[in-house]
């Protein structure tokens, strides 16, 4: 009796807390890392008057190794941190590489002809984004895999809580194009990223506040190897300062990345083949791994999750545009205003969303302890849904009453992805429960059509610039989020709860951490194909619209096309992928 009063007294809102712990660290998380990343760009090309392409260089390899690293992280935590000791360690790394980036020091300036820029704050920068990607790679991937391992096994939440989760991932990535965003183009740079920084500080807070939510779920497999001495260190110690001494050589690799330095030929970058190093090496492993040390259910399983892992590169191929040629193009050529009608002209308003961010957390605090004093009273959940209304009118007001800036308008897909979250579980429940349901490889495939298509309205809005020499209407990027958004629902979710279930439990953190890996090549890519649309707008010099346009539309019908052709491969694997998912004899039951 004690134990079900027990797993009652955890659940909130149908959920265990430690769900709602990660949801909320994760947000923060997210909304830090969002922040920055819609800022980087247009502060490298605005700021430090970057051109197109060295700024996409230095996002392309910023964003391909903050996602390389998470397989190093990932596999650490398996082996000998434990997942709480990585998300805590990556936090704090996170947190100074955020508030590092609030140093701008002075702009860049044209003098005789060449730029001259703060090398001194350039340097900061660059060490700062090594903090950052570093930080990510311990934190990320250990967050999630914490999320499946409060779930029993056979627990049917899995899914929806991975849905959960990833609504707060969204969630911190909204908020931060509203508010990081907006601050850094209208107050200063050094707003936007220091809001940044103080998001994830209070990320790491709650994550602190909520231990006993995840019941040890998160801990070292075996304490005992991390207090043995290794170099005259005990090991934890060790691996905390590799990992601070690697943040060195990652700062040079974007230095090398942002002055189009050590290139290796054609677009081969140092950073890129850093990248195709640790990919060979996964393969390797898994091969080996696979090979040697699965049964045969376990090795079709792993096989199917890979082929999952690599639908998702190509989806975020397509998704990561967003933070380059869809922000470049909305800058350039699309209005930003969703109503002008209701937009506040006088002065520089402040977001109402700051204060909404902090609204959710804390009402979640005050609700889980007030349900661990109160098991089965109504008015802890009253409260919290009560609070995330009110965050939710505040969000609205936001959106509708702010001048938008490119930086900022990246905030609808995650809007998107909050409201269609819940819509997608409720989708899949009612399909389940007429034995309709399409399966991880369809939905995933499902997923790369709506990818694709996304960008439909993008080269249709850079058609009509070209033929009217006038501004597009920002509607068009609203309908293009929409799609993308919608895709990402049947992909990302879907992956993320594929890799805690298929994955062999041993290694389930580093499978997690090479899904990320194939969104760290996905950044990569992402970038050389927006290079197809860089455009260098000499000082004092307007832009070419009918050029632009032409640039832009090529891009975006080039990028549906690739997106469609993978997804007849992935509809045509489908049905095989859904049968390696299968455990089958004495193994278990069906759990796809």
């Amino acid at each position: 009796m004690n134990s079900i009063a027990a797993v009652a007294t955890d659940d909130f809102l149908g959920h265990p807390k430690g769900v709602y712990v990660c949801f909320f660290t994760e947000m923060w998380e997210r909304f830090s890392f969002y922040g920055m990343k819609a800022l980087l760009l247009l502060y490298l090309t605005k700021y430090h008057l970057f051109g197109d392409k060295a700024g996409l260089d230095l996002l392309g390899a910023y964003g391909g190794l903050v996602y390389c690293i998470p397989v190093f992280g990932g596999m650490l935590a398996d082996r000998w941190l434990g997942m709480r000791r990585a998300v805590l360690f990556g936090g704090v790394l996170l947190v100074l590489g955020h508030l590092g980036m609030a140093f701008e020091g002075h702009a860049a300036y044209l003098h005789d002809g060449a730029v001259v820029r703060d090398t001194g704050a350039l340097a900061v920068t660059y060490v700062s984004l090594a903090l950052i990607i570093m930080g990510v790679g311990f934190l990320k991937p250990n967050i999630s895999t914490i999320v499946g391992k409060l779930y029993a096994e056979d627990d049917p939440r899995r899914d929806s809580g991975f849905s959960l989760f990833y609504a707060g991932i969204n969630l911190g990535a909204l908020f931060a194009s509203l508010v990081c965003g907006y601050l850094g183009e209208a107050y200063g740079w050094k707003y936007g990223f220091g809001a940044a920084g103080i998001g994830m500080l209070v990320g790491l807070g709650m994550f602190l506040w909520g231990q006993k939510y995840l019941h040890g779920h998160a801990e070292a497999r075996d304490p005992a190897l991390l207090r043995e001495r290794v170099l005259g260190l005990p090991r934890e110690w060790l691996i905390y300062a590799l990992a601070v001494l690697a943040v060195l050589p990652v700062a040079w690799l974007m230095w090398a990345a942002g002055n189009g330095a050590f290139a290796l030929g054609g677009e081969i970058s140092l950073a890129l083949l850093l990248m195709i190093v640790v990919l060979g090496g996964v393969l390797l492993w898994f091969a080996w791994f696979t090979g040697t040390r699965c049964t045969p259910v376990q090795r079709r399983q792993m096989i199917a999750l890979m082929a999952l892992i690599l639908m998702a590169l190509v989806f975020f191929t397509l998704y990561e545009q967003t933070y380059g040629s869809w922000v470049t193009f909305t800058d350039r050529l699309l209005t930003k205003d969703i109503v002008p009608s209701l937009v506040i002209r006088d002065g520089t308003p402040l977001p109402w969303s700051i204060a909404s961010l902090l609204l959710a957390p804390l009402g979640f605090v005050v609700s889980a302890r007030l349900s661990d004093r109160v098991p089965g009273s109504p008015l802890p959940r009253r409260m919290f849904i009560g609070i995330v209304l009110v965050m939710l009118v505040l969000l609205v007001r936001d959106c509708l009453v702010i001048p938008q800036t490119a930086g900022s308008l990246t905030y609808l897909g995650g809007l998107f992805l909050v409201v269609l979250a819940p819509l997608f579980a409720l989708l899949w429940a009612w399909l389940e429960r007429r034995r309709a349901e399409p399966g991880k490889a369809v939905k995933s495939a499902i997923g790369l059509v709506l990818g694709a298509l996304s960008f439909v309205p993008l080269a249709l809005a850079a058609q009509q610039v070209g033929e009217t020499g006038q501004m597009a209407s920002v509607w068009w990027l609203v309908l293009a989020y929409f799609l993308l958004a919608s895709g990402e629902m049947c992909l990302s979710p879907v992956g993320l709860s594929a890799v805690t279930e298929l994955a062999v439990p041993r290694v389930v953190s580093l499978m997690m951490g090479t899904w990320f890996l194939a969104t760290a090549f996905s950044e990569t890519l992402a970038a050389l194909f927006g290079k197809l649309a860089a455009i260098d707008v000499p000082e004092g010099e307007t832009l070419d619209l009918a050029s632009a346009s032409a640039s832009y539309a090529h891009l975006f019908w080039l990028m549906m096309w690739i997106g469609l052709g993978c997804a007849v491969l992935a509809f045509a694997s489908a049905p095989l992928l859904r049968r390696m998912m299968q455990k089958k004899g004495t193994e278990g039951i069906n759990s796809n």
